[in-house]
């Protein structure tokens, strides 16, 4: 198994961190015996720092903390009864839903960028990653590592000296770009006297890690904050015991190992032949059979270089009449066939001013509609870049599915990059990138993907309906987003109004932003800097 980098605290430091962390050494803990708004804030601001969580709690938390109480109070008293209790409603009456009834604070460190997408991969728990705009790669970990994941059968193969080499010059490449890339932005945008030195640094940074993110390999490690029930992590887990990749089905045991400590009930489960190993065989052995029968149907299944694109490729060209109808039906005590004969019976007018008597006058944009909007859907094809993909993909109350990363839809290139006059070294790097993936990618067509840098494109599909539509387009072209997912929601709204033709859906999303931004966290910053004065 591969050697995660274990932190070093001293005696002090250990006997604080015992009481509320199931662990000291390893990558995978869960928080307990703190209040629940504790770990909230915990988690919120761990996805802007460079630090551990366990790190983070001891120099910005505990000090707030009340440690007179009992020593003695520990996350396993009572453990025994509850146990007991839950056994007897899962195995005497079968009530799965009683595992929805705990949740657990789960800190998963040092995980790579292919392994993320498969923690987040679930609808119904939450999640927090590290920010890659926030947070530069350019510094080294305790052991003189860069971050980054070594696959140790990777490593113990002949190409092992090849892709530590190769990572290393990729992440040497990042930290040159990123010193030389912020102080062109500096120029090009000098500070003006309505801002504070500290939100004009951040915003200066955050555009000059945004643009050299796509330098990063997806193997470069993140810290990832999850909360979710007992039933949640069950599925999570027999997912990840079925993945072909072993980084995901070692890092399941890690989770497994935490989360038994504090909710064994609900997790049982997972090891039982007949149950959670009869489940996660099910996962494996579908997944093989149906990429083997496809390879066999269609032994070529790649394509050529792509450019980015967003494509509308299913959707309801009646898609307003099903809403309205759905208006109806729950507004009223008549059929859903009574309802469908009155919509279609309603002048163009008519539709128009129900359709915007149920959206409202919204002032903001989390003021939503109903679930009647969830009454139409529309089914994205997306070429972005890897960096835009793990933004949207975070969005989970959506059908979000992949294909694997590769190199061979070709990258982007920030025009940022381009202005500075740093394209040459951006391409090279990105260039060592694609040859070290065609190099693995037969001898090790899993492992490859660590190798391929964010800027490479993948394609993937999203499907939603238009209330989850109108949350991630208004949220993902806000002036503060990364320019590549703006872009994909600026397009998306597009193909709603003009190619489905729903204008009223269209017109509901008032607070989609189409202005022209040069520095976009400049804003963000200048509001979180008036709050920090107000407090």
């Amino acid at each position: 198994m591969y050697q995660y980098v274990a932190e070093e605290f001293t005696e002090d430091e250990a006997a604080i961190l015992r009481r509320y962390f199931t662990n000291l050494e390893g990558p995978v803990f869960a928080l307990v015996n703190l209040p629940e708004v504790v770990k909230g804030a915990l988690f919120a601001r761990y996805s802007r720092s460079s630090k551990s969580l366990r790190r983070l709690f001891l120099d910005e938390f505990v000090g707030d903390l009340d440690l007179t109480g009992d020593h003695s109070v520990d996350a396993t008293i009572g453990l025994d009864r509850a146990d007991e209790l839950y056994q007897k409603v899962f195995y005497e009456y079968g009530d799965d839903s009683v595992a929805q009834l705990g949740g657990v604070h789960l800190a998963c460190e040092q995980a790579s960028n292919v392994l993320t997408k498969v923690l987040e991969w679930g609808r119904l728990m939450s999640y927090l990653e590290q920010s890659t705009r926030y947070l530069g790669y350019d510094k080294r970990l305790s052991n003189g590592h860069y971050r980054f994941y070594r696959a140790p059968e990777l490593l113990d193969s002949k190409y092992g000296a090849r892709f530590i080499g190769e990572m290393d010059r990729m992440f040497d490449t990042y930290g040159s770009l990123l010193s030389r890339l912020t102080d062109f932005i500096a120029q090009k945008f000098p500070k003006t006297a309505a801002d504070t030195d500290f939100a004009y640094r951040q915003a200066i940074r955050a555009k000059a890690l945004d643009a050299v993110r796509g330098l990063l390999p997806a193997s470069a490690l993140s810290n990832l904050g999850i909360y979710g029930s007992g039933q949640g992590y069950e599925a999570l887990l027999l997912r990840m015991r079925a993945h072909p990749l072993p980084e995901v089905r070692d890092y399941a045991q890690l989770m497994l190992d935490e989360l038994t400590k504090v909710i064994p009930s609900f997790l049982r489960r997972v090891e039982v032949a007949d149950r959670g190993v009869r489940w996660s065989s099910y996962f494996a052995e579908t997944k093989s059979a149906t990429s083997d029968l496809i390879a066999s149907m269609w032994p070529t299944n790649e394509e050529n270089e792509a450019s980015e694109q967003v494509r509308l490729v299913a959707f309801d060209p009646e898609g307003e009449a099903r809403v309205l109808e759905a208006v109806l039906f729950s507004n009223a005590t008549i059929s859903h066939d009574e309802a469908r004969r009155r919509v279609s019976a309603l002048a163009s007018d008519e539709r128009s001013t129900l359709l915007k008597t149920y959206v409202g006058d919204r002032t903001n944009r989390r003021h939503r509609p109903g679930r009647a909007f969830e009454r139409t859907d529309y089914r994205f094809e997306l070429v972005t870049d890897y960096g835009a993909f793990r933004d949207l993909q975070r969005h989970r109350l959506l059908t979000v599915e992949w294909q694997p990363l590769t190199t061979t839809l070709g990258y982007d290139l920030p025009d940022i990059v381009v202005e500075a006059g740093l394209d040459d070294e951006y391409r090279a790097s990105l260039e060592r990138s694609r040859d070290l993936f065609e190099t693995l990618k037969e001898p090790f067509p899993l492992q490859a993907q660590y190798a391929v840098a964010l800027a490479f494109r993948i394609r993937y599909v999203m499907q939603m309906n238009a209330r989850e539509a109108m949350h991630l387009i208004e949220l993902r072209s806000g002036p503060q987003g990364h320019p590549s997912y703006r872009r994909v929601a600026h397009e998306m709204v597009r193909l709603i109004r003009h190619e489905a033709g729903h204008h009223g859906i269209a017109d509901a999303m008032q607070f989609v932003d189409f202005s022209e931004i040069d520095l976009e966290r400049l804003e963000a910053e200048r509001s979180a800097e008036r709050a920090r004065m107000a407090l």
